[in-house]
């Protein structure tokens, strides 16, 4: 599992908060990664990986902590949800890059969290900081039954 953001720019720290609340609560074979820098950062943190999960802050104006997933290993992700990245390449570039050089794990699957305020400042707004909580359930679940399926 990976939490992709940006600790000083509000919402956009909701996925390495994911990730956070995940620490400790997958299984011990599960890795559990924060990503700060540029997301082609990514293709060499899933390498190897059967199964990869990224929670990431989004902007596609749905309402603040909507939240969107996406099976990535079918589907090219839509580059207007993941429009205003702080980042000069984004996820969903590095997403289709991997998936030009056969570096994509077998399941990628996306949780964006809808941002609503992406400047200055370190504090999740509410809405956002309830949809981390409900991602993080998500992805833990969804762990869970992949991982006890082996």
């Amino acid at each position: 599992m990976i939490g992709v953001g940006n600790r000083w720019r509000s919402d956009d720290a909701a996925g390495l908060e994911v990730a956070a609340r995940l620490r400790g609560e997958l299984p011990t074979h599960v890795a559990v990664l924060e990503r700060e820098g540029e997301p082609t950062s990514l293709i060499d943190a899933w390498s190897g990986a059967e199964a990869v999960w990224v929670a990431d802050a989004v902007s596609s104006g749905a309402a603040a902590g909507t939240l969107h997933r996406l099976d990535a290993g079918a589907d090219a992700l839509p580059a207007e949800l993941f429009r205003t990245s702080t980042h000069h390449f984004g996820l969903a570039e590095a997403v289709e890059l991997a998936r030009a050089v056969g570096s994509l794990p077998a399941r990628l699957v996306i949780y964006g969290i809808e941002a609503e305020r992406l400047e200055l400042g370190d504090e999740l707004t509410p809405a956002v900081a309830e949809a981390v909580g409900m991602a993080a359930e998500a992805i833990r679940r969804e762990v869970l039954t992949c991982t006890s399926a082996r």
